[in-house]
């Protein structure tokens, strides 16, 4: 028990961390040019602000969340999305008193407990932008093609956009009304789970994971039909962006994510080759989350991204992510002279930005040459009796088998350039 990992966890080994640097690098590259600066919050939060944010007829908080009263007898719950904490660090910095809007980019794990599954864990980690301050469809049609940017830069073809409008309070009304009129003679054969939405929040009952409750929606009223006259120009004053941004997408109306606290945009990257669930990216706009936890009344837009999801997309598709160099020198020595020698130039190289190793389990000349092949060095360096009496060491080109000598006081020059 002890030596396995908590099921729905992962741990990533050397062997997977370079392509997570791969896509991190990416992404941060891409928030860079598109005006996004990086905000980090705490992986743990208040838990109301979840049950407010997220709204408490969801399933992620209703089934989902990983929750624990502290040592004070505070209910503090483990992240499990990105958007909610970045609201709050908004409302608590003040930051609607700058400058708008307000461009934010996170790189975070987040928990839900849930059904493990190919690209989906316990634990998983998630990039994600937002944008604050702005009601102009300019700033949703961004975030869409921020989205649409990087997926395609990291090479994932076979992907779907698809967007729809979920309304605003006063139109959303008029829909709510009618998906329960529509859900009345079926109420008694929903979950338990969506007989409390009923009531509540019955747009909830619409992405519920119970395959019974699924075949029960199919057929019921879509919000984009209800949609008010604001709401109606607004979805197609975003239409209008995605078009003259050359954006491929598509209308569906079955979108409205799994959150509450989303109003009119709601999108989706989707895409087939990872199977049934093959959302890699969704968002949307979010113009009453920060009033709704005590801040301002204040528009947001913005969208979250599964890396593990990613990486399993970018494979599926056949994208090879390039593994860096782990060690450009190794230092072979044989004898303490040599050693001491070995060491003093591994300091000097790795100084000067060199990825560089020496032997440190004793072993002869030979099995250090077999060490310095497996671990991929470019070049080996070597030391002993006759390169220090010379004052010159031996460079081993490991791929070509060339050797050369050079005077010591310029080995550091050769290896550097």
């Amino acid at each position: 028990m002890l030596t396995n990992a908590p099921k729905g966890t992962k741990d990533m080994l050397p062997e997977q961390a370079y392509k997570w640097h791969y896509v991190e690098k990416a992404f941060a590259d891409i928030c860079r040019r598109y005006g996004f600066e990086e905000i980090r919050t705490p992986v743990f939060e208040h838990t109301e602000l979840f049950q407010r944010g997220v709204g408490d007829t969801t399933d992620i908080v209703q089934k989902e969340m990983y929750t624990f009263k502290d040592f004070a007898g505070r209910s503090i719950t483990l992240k499990p999305e990105g958007t909610s904490p970045v609201v709050r660090a908004f409302a608590e910095h003040k930051l609607f008193a700058g400058v708008q809007p307000n461009k934010f980019y996170y790189n975070i794990p987040c928990f839900r407990y849930e059904k493990p599954q190919s690209g989906r864990l316990r634990e998983f980690h998630q990039f994600g932008i937002e944008t604050f301050g702005t009601m102009d469809m300019m700033a949703d049609a961004e975030v869409i093609a921020h989205g649409y940017d990087f997926l395609n830069e990291m090479g994932i073809t076979d992907i779907e956009l698809r967007i729809n409008s979920v309304g605003c309070p006063k139109c959303r009304q008029k829909h709510r009304e009618a998906l329960r009129e529509f859900l009345k003679p079926k109420y008694d054969e929903l979950c338990d789970t969506c007989k409390d939405r009923y009531e509540r929040n019955p747009l909830r009952i619409i992405d519920c994971k119970s395959p019974i409750c699924q075949e029960l929606v199919a057929g019921a009223p879509m919000m984009i039909d209800y949609l008010c006259d604001e709401c109606s120009e607004a979805f197609d004053q975003l239409q209008a962006n995605l078009d003259a941004m050359g954006i491929e997408y598509v209308v569906d109306p079955g979108i409205v994510r799994g959150l509450d606290y989303y109003t009119k945009t709601a999108f989706e990257f989707v895409t087939t080759k990872i199977g049934a669930q093959g959302t890699v990216c969704g968002g949307g706009r979010y113009d009453g989350l920060v009033e709704e936890i005590g801040g301002p009344s204040t528009p947001g837009v913005g969208y979250g991204l599964g890396k593990e999801r990613l990486l399993l997309t970018m494979e599926a598709c056949g994208v090879e992510i390039p593994e860096p160099d782990k060690t450009e020198v190794f230092i072979a020595v044989m004898g303490e002279e040599a050693k001491m020698a070995g060491l003093k130039l591994m300091g000097e190289l790795r100084r000067a930005g060199v990825a560089v190793q020496m032997d440190i389990m004793g072993r002869n000349v030979k099995n250090q040459f077999k060490f310095a092949n497996r671990i991929g060095a470019k070049k080996t360096v070597v030391i002993g009796a006759d390169e220090l009496e010379n004052n010159s060491f031996a460079i081993k080109d490991m791929a070509t088998s060339e050797q050369i000598n050079v005077p010591m006081e310029e080995i550091v020059e050769v290896l550097t350039k």
